[in-house]
Formats: structure tokens, sequence, C-alpha cells
């Protein structure tokens, strides 16, 4: 069951209605249907994986009592060890095994070794493994950082851990936002369901319009790369970075909008990366509740920038190393994630890193100054090369792309794999970008208008398009459910 599918929107209408008028009167009523709606959500792709986010509950709810109830170091210590070794495992065996297998077998026939037979498995990914186990982990390092105080409403935790609006694909949560809510009665709330409904609507627009629109070109070029010069293969990457972006903001955008139903309000995602004036400003606005995770968890415990210039550039290899390999079970992400932290370092040494962290490209007028183009059209250019690694199917063909661009460097025009017009695409391309700055200061209102004609006017103009670019032959699935 996924967001834009049938499927959804009957399961969701069902869902709200019945959580609206029966399940009103109590918050335990409430948590109750939450956490039996999100358990069918998710068994809806394969009920035996509902055990691991069971398990993973129950581990992780029993550890956050354990540590709060020991003042011995040690001894809260090897409770939160318990957290990460079991979630860790959890997520090394599903997500893992195969390439650490294949990786050992690879490095011993280099060294001259051959092993006949094959220890690989067939193991299946569940999907959103990679982000409820980080939420459960963050739940017992908060505790044992004394950051928070562990739940004994063992139904409401489960809630938290499951609840499906952000299940399979973020944001990653913080018990501090979302368990503190689901802790309280929910009243529903005309404005801000509208609000959500506002969010959904322009999340589908972004995943049918933008990503799904450009899957074919984008699949095509990388399918054959070897076959195209080098002007397709930037056009096909480039294209690759809106897709993406439409792809996982648009998930994030149905996901808050959807929670927002439900009297529940998560994180931000995503503030308009594509405006970012340099590296370290992306990742302030691209996947916000991973890169945060990272931050609190990972960075500052390794000394943050709080040691010396050394370790702190140690800590972000780390960080990038750790997050490309969190992405997914190839070196192309490893490859990806060492590219970021090479960018990323120079920006970090010359004391740039924050400067941008509290405001957009044209914070103080309508258009942007000369400088800001550069700055954001440099960082897009090199995000988008990093995305050469992020999309190749191995390392090998990642370098035959890039090799292919420097020696082929020639222009030839382009055809649509099934024959439509690309200036249609690049038309559509200009104009997201443009409405996209236009609403850039508010990443939860994208339809802010004064005049409710125009308001309308964008909304058909929004369905007309999705109509338009609706296509059921194109695979429809989020290109973040393989992480």
């Amino acid at each position: 069951m996924i967001f834009n599918s049938l499927e959804f929107f009957i399961f969701l209408s069902l869902v709200f209605l019945f959580y609206r008028f029966v399940c009103k009167r109590t918050v335990k009523k409430q948590n109750v249907f939450i956490l039996f709606s999100s358990y069918l959500f998710y068994g809806w792709w394969d009920w035996r994986f509902l055990s691991l986010i069971i398990l993973s509950t129950i581990i992780d709810f029993i550890v956050g009592i354990k540590i709060d109830s020991n003042n011995k170091k040690n001894t809260r210590k090897i409770w939160l060890w318990v957290s990460v070794i079991f979630n860790v495992s959890l997520l090394g065996f599903f997500k893992y095994y195969n390439f650490f297998v294949d990786s050992w077998v690879d490095m011993l026939s280099v060294l001259g070794y051959t092993i006949k037979s094959s220890w690989t498995l067939k193991v299946i990914l569940p999907v959103g493994i990679s982000f409820y186990t980080f939420q459960t982990m963050s739940y017992s390092f908060d505790i044992y950082y004394k950051k928070l105080k562990p739940t004994k409403d063992f139904l409401s935790f489960a809630a938290f851990v499951s609840f499906f609006p952000q299940l399979v694909a973020g944001p990653i949560e913080r018990a501090s936002n979302l368990l503190s809510q689901i802790n309280s009665k929910r009243k529903f709330k005309y404005k801000q369901s509208v609000e959500g409904l506002k969010l959904i609507f322009w999340g589908l627009f972004k995943k049918v319009v933008i990503a799904d629109a450009l899957a074919p070109i984008v699949d095509d070029v990388f399918t054959n790369y070897s076959t195209y010069p080098a002007s397709t293969l930037i056009l096909g990457v480039t294209l690759f970075s809106f897709q993406v972006y439409g792809d996982f903001s648009g998930y994030s955008d149905i996901a808050i909008g959807t929670a927002k139903l439900f009297g529940i309000e998560l994180m931000s995602n995503f503030r308009f990366p594509n405006f970012s004036r340099n590296v370290a400003e992306y990742w302030q606005r691209w996947h916000v509740s991973l890169s945060t995770w990272f931050r609190h968890y990972l960075y500052i415990p390794l000394g943050g920038s709080r040691v010396s210039k050394i370790k702190s550039v140690r800590n972000i290899i780390i960080i990038f190393l750790v997050s490309g390999f969190w992405h997914g079970a190839n070196w192309t992400f490893i490859f990806w994630g060492a590219f970021h932290a090479l960018v990323f370092i120079p920006v970090f040494l010359m004391g740039r890193n924050t400067i941008y962290k509290n405001s957009v490209v044209g914070q103080d007028s309508y258009f942007p100054s000369f400088i800001e183009i550069v700055q954001v059209l440099l960082t897009f250019s090199i995000i988008t090369f990093s995305r050469i690694f992020f999309r190749s199917e191995s390392i090998t063909d990642a370098f035959g792309f890039i090799n292919r661009i420097i020696t082929n460097f020639s222009y030839a025009s382009y055809k649509h794999p099934m024959g439509y017009r690309m200036v249609d695409y690049y038309i559509l391309v200009i104009l997201f970008v443009l409405y996209e700055y236009r609403i850039r200061k508010d990443e939860r209102n994208p339809f802010k208008f004064k005049s409710k004609l125009v308001r309308f006017l964008m909304y058909t103009i929004v369905m007309f398009l999705m109509l338009l670019f609706y296509d059921s032959h194109i695979d429809r699935s989020f290109i973040y459910f393989q992480f």
C-alpha cells in the first residue's frame, strides 16, 4: 500500500472517519486504533515483517525503563548497548548481510583465494527497517542522555514506533516530539486538517508530475549511458536530481499532511534544498530528520566540532560514510558519502557551515542576488554530480558514466523513450523551480495566496497536470522504500 495508490486513499478515508467519530473520546482509544491501523498498513506489504517491528518495540520499551531505573553509569550503558546491538544487528542482517559476504569473497579472490560455494542468502529487505530502527534507538539514546523520561504505557510507545504516516520512509521522529503528542488526547481541528490536505495534494503533485514523469527518462539514460553523448548524460543526472527530490519530499509532504489529519505535527524533512548556497546548507535542508539524527547521536558523541580540527574532520568523514552506508548496501553509496565529506570539509574549515542556517535565498528581497544565483547553481551542480554514484547500479557504472561525459563531450538532442515531447518536461521543471522559489520561506504552506480565486486556479492547474502526466505503466513506488 503506497501513498499514491487508490488502496491507500480508501484506507486513509476509512481510518480517518473511524478515528474522528468513534475514537475521539479517550487517548487510549485513539492510540489503540492508530496502532491497529499502522500494523494493518505495514502488514499490507508482508505481514511476516510485523514481528520485527513488534520485537524492536518490545526491546526498546524495556531498555528505556531499565536505563532510567539504574543510576550506575556502566549498567545504563550496557542497556543502551542492548538497544544499539539489537537494532543494528536487525538492520545489518536484512540489509547488509549479502553485501558483506560478497565483499569478503571479492577481497579473497583479489588475494588469490577462490571460494566455490556461495554464502549469500535470498534476504528480503523489510520496508522501512532503516527508519523505524533509528527511531526506536533515538528513544533509548534520549533516555540515556537524560533528555527524556521513559513512558510506562506500552500501547502509546508501540503507536509511536509504528505510526503509519511516517513508518516506512520517515521523517525519523524523536520521542520528544511524536511520543509526547501520542500521549496526549488529540482533538479535531478544521484548520489543521485543511493544512494537511493541502500538503497531501502538493506531495502527490511532486510525486506524480515531477518524480514519476521524469523516471522513464532517468532510467533510460542511466541504463544506456554507454550509448549517449555527454549532453544527454548531464541531462539525465540533472533530471534525476529533480526526480529524487520530488519523490522523497513528496512522500514527506504526504506523511506530514496525513499526520495532521490525526492531530499530530511531524517535523519538516525538506526545506527547499535545491536553493542551498553551499553544501552545508544543503544538508540542513535535505532529509533533515536523518541529518539531525546523525548529528545528535553520532557526530556530537564523537566530539562534534568541540574537539581539534583534525578530529572534527575525522568526525565529518565518519558521519558521511555512515550516512552513505545507511542508504544502501552498495559501494556506490559509500563513494557518494565520501564525496559529500570531501566537499563539506572545505566549507567547515572556512567556518561557513552555519552562516546560512537561519536564512533563505533572497531573504529580504523577491529576487536573489547575482552572487546567490552563482552559489545556488554551483551547489546544485556539486550535489547533482554526486548523484551519479547514488543512482548508478555499481561503481563501474558510475565511473563509466563520468568517463563518458569527459571523453565524449558532445551534444545531441534527446528523444523521450516513450516518444513524448521533451520540451514539455523542460518547461515543467523550470516552472516547478520558479514556483518553489516563490514558496521557499514556508514549506508547510504550498498554496499560500491571499486571493481565493488564485488558490482555486492553482488547485485546478495542479490537478490537471496530475491527470496529464499520470502514467499507469510507470513504477509508482517511492525511491526511498529501498533504503
